[in-house]
Parts: C-alpha cells; sequence; structure tokens
C-alpha cells in the first residue's frame, strides 16, 4: 500500500501523516520479516518507543495494517499481528499468479536484450546468496526477480497490484525458504524461466512461471500441520 501527501496539508497535518507513514512501513516490515510472529500481541507503548510516535499516528497505522490482513484487532484483548488463513494464502497465490503468468507470457514476446542482462545479474546474485548461505539476501533477490519481470511488461500498477495480494504469501515464505533444498529449487526455476524469456517462447514462459508459484501451496500444508499456533 503506497501512502500520497496532500498539498494542501498543513505542516502539523503533514507531521502526522509522516509519523503515520513511518509507523506504517516500520511495523510492516518487521511482520513481513517475521520480527513478530503470526498470533503475537503487539504492545502499542512499546511499540511508541520503538518508533518515537505517539499513539495517534500508530492507531492510524495499525488501522492500515489491518487492511492489509497483517493485523487484528480484538476487542477487550488487544492488538495482534495476523495468523495465517489458508483461503487467504490461496487467494493471494491465485491471484499472484494470474498476473504474473499473463505478464510474462506478454513479456516474453517483447523482452529486451538490457531487460534479459538484468534478469542474469539477478540469477547471479541468487547463486552468490545461495552459496553464502544467506537466506535473507537470497529472498531480497528472489522478490527483486519477480519484480523485474512485472515491471518489463511496461505496466507501472502491476507489480504494486501483485504485492498486496502476495503480502501474507510473502510472510508465510520467509517460513518455507529454510526448507532444505528449496533455495537450490527455486533458484533452478528461475533459471527455467529466464530460459523461456530468452526464447521468447510465451507458452513455455507461462508453464514454468505456473509450475514455480504453484510449489508454494504444496508446502505450506504440512506447515500448517508443523506449527498450527501460526494459523487462524
Amino acid at each position: 500500500m503506497s501512502f500520497k501527501f496532500d498539498e494542501n496539508l498543513g505542516q502539523s497535518d503533514f507531521s502526522a501523516a509522516s509519523l503515520k507513514q513511518k509507523a506504517y512501513f516500520a511495523l510492516q516490515k518487521s511482520i513481513l520479516d517475521l520480527e513478530f510472529i503470526p498470533g503475537q500481541l503487539l504492545r502499542k507503548n512499546d511499540l511508541c518507543k520503538r518508533f518515537g510516535i505517539s499513539r495517534t499516528p500508530l492507531s492510524e497505522a495499525i488501522a492500515l495494517l489491518v487492511q492489509d490482513g497483517l493485523v487484528e484487532v480484538v476487542p477487550q484483548a488487544g492488538t495482534y499481528v495476523a495468523r495465517f488463513s489458508m483461503e487467504d494464502l490461496r487467494e493471494g497465490a491465485f491471484i499472484r499468479e494470474a498476473i504474473e503468468v499473463a505478464a510474462i507470457t506478454l513479456l516474453a514476446e517483447i523482452i529486451t536484450e538490457p531487460q534479459l542482462i538484468e534478469l542474469r545479474r539477478n540469477l547471479r546474485l541468487q547463486r552468490a546468496f545461495i552459496d553464502d548461505g544467506d537466506i535473507q539476501g537470497f529472498y531480497a533477490m528472489d522478490a527483486q526477480f519477480h519484480a523485474i519481470l512485472l515491471n518489463s511488461t511496461g505496466y507501472k500498477r502491476l507489480n504494486r497490484v501483485a504485492d498486496n495480494a502476495w503480502m501474507n504469501v510473502n510472510r508465510v515464505r520467509r517460513l518455507l525458504l529454510p526448507i532444505k533444498g528449496r533455495l537450490e529449487a527455486t533458484f533452478r526455476e528461475h533459471k527455467k524461466i529466464y530460459n523461456a524469456l530468452e526464447q521468447k517462447n510465451p507458452a513455455k514462459a507461462g508453464k514454468m512461471l505456473k509450475e514455480h508459484l504453484g510449489q508454494l501451496m504444496t508446502f505450506v500444508v504440512p506447515l500448517e500441520q508443523e506449527h498450527p499456533e501460526y494459523f487462524a
């Protein structure tokens, strides 16, 4: 979710909006990075001290995170990091797949050499992070790889729309990447996607990407059994 400042805001209003934005993005990142785990109680006083803000902008930021599906406010109980919902995860995965498969099918017909170079560089960095055992570094390159695919279509809003749908899926993926062999498998899947694009083969590119994204739910189901406390 992006935040747009209103040019008619006064200085005090602008400051309040800025603090809300600061708290929103900082808390969102902490939740997506699993610094705050699903089901964890969020103590507002502690968060105010952490971000150096008052309760008002924090409460406004939390309201935005509720809309994202990342936070749940339980009356008379408190504010919690939202647990995963299998229904929401399936829906997010479905939306992301629909967007990305359509995008890559188009991209395979129009991709340029500079865009292929950008993808190759990204793949080399993925390989380096795997070799170094840097899961977080690989995760960042994984996200960048998919962003390159969407942005290369020329449609500017695709990546934002896909990210919003994928937000909770991204969270659960953080729990999956440490699974033995998953980083290597993801890298191989990315290389197949790249090869299809290099060949300018729309059908193959769509098929490779669909298979890649389809792997997700096969890992989520056993995760729900192993960590039921993370799921609603």
